[in-house]
């Protein structure tokens, strides 16, 4: 999941703790951060709400309505 560590890391948790709180193996985690697996739709509300973020963020997209600043 795009951004999933820094989001992680950003809520002040490790893996395991992540792991522990969602139910999860902490290696679940990991092969999420990197790619290899996704979470199961049951379980992104709970990691959004984990993370304050929303599950768009969870993906790398902004919620819908809000636009992206312009770079330039």
């Amino acid at each position: 999941m795009k951004g999933l560590r820094r989001l992680r890391q950003m809520a002040n948790l490790t893996q395991k703790k992540l792991a522990e709180q969602l139910n999860v193996s902490q290696s679940n985690i990991a092969m999420w951060e990197t790619g290899a697996a996704m979470p199961s739709a049951s379980k992104l509300p709970e990691l959004a709400d984990l993370l304050h973020c929303s599950i768009d963020a969870l993906y790398g997209r902004e919620p819908p309505g809000v636009e992206e600043k312009d770079a330039s």
